[in-house]
């Protein structure tokens, strides 16, 4: 009974090893957290010269 218990448990961690399906989630979730890190830093460091440019618009109009 303990070596079938065994090899349930090697076929159960070998078939676990071979799905990558939750590693590629893990990986595009990775790219899209550091896409959004590049976006808000661009953002804050563009921020003020757009307010700028959006006040300079609205005093022109």
């Amino acid at each position: 009974m303990k070596k079938l218990n065994n090899l349930a448990l090697r076929a159960h961690v070998k078939s676990l090893i071979s799905d990558l399906q939750g590693v590629t989630a893990i990986e595009y979730g990775l790219i899209a957290g550091l896409i959004a890190v590049v976006i808000i830093g661009a953002l804050t460091a563009l921020g003020g010269s757009l307010s700028n440019l959006f006040n300079s618009v609205s005093t022109s109009l």
